[in-house]
């Protein structure tokens, strides 16, 4: 594919967006790419849809795994070729806008999207690829309600029949999302919660589930049969494809994220052998996962955002750790309003010492408290790591509490 095409505009906003991006790292108000995109968009209203056109781009979107399976798409991709990627998050259109404008010659693209923002997202860039993960309730007083997001990504969808759907066939909302689409992929990449789907998003029956299977009562709505599906060794595809899988992040749930990224990356033309190796090498997104040393002790760094991710985060914890420090903050991003705290199953999670941190420390002592899970409580989280006995550390914090102790682990140097 040819270069993306720039109109005289577009190039002057792009300009004048890298200035405002050099003028916030330089005076020190952050990296940029946000403002950088914000000035490139609001000169050209029409800039995304330039950066977009001649590549060939791989959507990923849904509550959860998102940063991870777009890092693992882009890995499989660059087998391929160049990719552009928005390898740090920023997942709306100024952060996607910035991140197409770094790599301008890249003609390949793995773009991670706001759930809401897929539609238009798609529009813009004609996706050759849409990756659908799963949908659970993640902050009502920020987000949203979750039928609604998948009435949405459903209509948004309709609007692109050539455009190839790879979907999480165990998870009720995203198979309703892409049930319609002429072109799926179906993943079979895991669905742990199940309580924001006991009834059908398209006829309100309820979802009866036996095994691994699940259907809608007196409807035809059921778990499609999946294409692509994985064990503890092995991922498996179409035509009888069977490649050992051993990846360098944790969980199940990366197994799954691998899947989808895989399934997409092939679906783009990739070799499957070297896209799983790529996916496999994947071992820190955005310092999620990464290991650090803080004083005297090691500490892994977990993100969870919602109570499906939580409860993923928590699975992957090493209960025989020196300690484990949960930290919850209640800004905006993190959504204001800690009642998802009590459909965390936190019952019988029990390692030999934790610690509730953050700025809602109180609010989660609470919450261990009824669940019986014997913790201290200090509210700073680096001060909560050193509470531990020396060795290491299991952190999981959500999302601002996580930003608050990268940047302490930055001046930890």
């Amino acid at each position: 594919m040819s270069k993306p095409t720039m109109t005289v505009r577009g190039r002057a906003a792009l300009a004048l967006g890298s200035t405002a991006r050099w003028a916030s790292r330089v005076t020190g108000r952050g990296a940029g790419a946000m403002i950088g995109g914000l000035v490139a968009m609001t000169l050209d209203r029409s800039i995304l849809e330039q950066l977009g056109t001649g590549r060939r781009s791989v959507v990923v979107t849904g509550t959860n795994g998102k940063s991870t399976t777009t890092r693992m798409v882009a890995a499989a991709l660059s087998t391929m070729g160049a990719v552009a990627t928005n390898s740090e998050g920023a997942n709306m259109d100024a952060g996607l806008v910035a991140a197409l404008a770094a790599d301008r010659d890249a003609t390949l693209a793995a773009l991670e999207v706001d759930e809401m923002h897929v539609p238009h997202v798609s529009d813009a860039v004609s996706p050759a690829v849409v990756v659908l993960l799963n949908l659970s309730r993640d902050q009502l007083d920020r987000v949203g309600e979750i039928n609604h997001i998948e009435r949405t990504l459903r209509t948004g969808l309709s609007r692109h029949r050539d455009t190839v759907v790879v979907a999480n066939c165990d998870d009720v909302l995203m198979t309703s999302a892409a049930y319609d689409c002429p072109n799926v992929v179906w993943v079979a990449a895991g669905g742990g919660w199940a309580g924001d789907s006991v009834s059908c998003p398209r006829s309100g029956e309820v979802i009866v589930r036996e095994g691994t299977h699940w259907h809608s009562s007196g409807t035809e709505f059921k778990r499609p049969t999946p294409q692509w599906w994985y064990d503890t060794e092995k991922l498996y595809g179409p035509n009888g494809l069977a490649l050992p899988m051993r990846l360098a992040l944790p969980g199940a749930v990366n197994r799954g994220n691998a899947a989808q990224a895989v399934a997409a990356a092939v679906t783009m033309g990739a070799d499957p052998t070297a896209a799983v190796a790529a996916v496999s090498g994947v071992d820190e997104v955005a310092g999620r996962y990464r290991t650090v040393q803080i004083g005297n002790h090691t500490a892994r760094m977990l993100l969870a955002k919602n109570p499906a991710g939580w409860q993923e985060a928590l699975s992957m914890v090493d209960k025989t750790a020196s300690g484990v420090v949960i930290s919850v903050n209640g800004q905006v991003p993190d959504g204001e309003d800690l009642s998802w705290l009590w459909d965390v199953r936190f019952e019988h999670f029990a390692p030999a010492k934790v610690v509730a941190s953050g700025e809602r420390g109180t609010d989660l002592a609470v919450r261990l408290g009824y669940a019986g899970v014997d913790h201290t409580l200090v509210h700073d989280t680096v001060e909560a790591i050193a509470s531990c006995p020396p060795g290491h550390v299991e952190v999981v914090a959500n999302y601002t509490a996580f930003l608050q102790l990268q940047r302490a682990v930055e001046r930890f140097g």
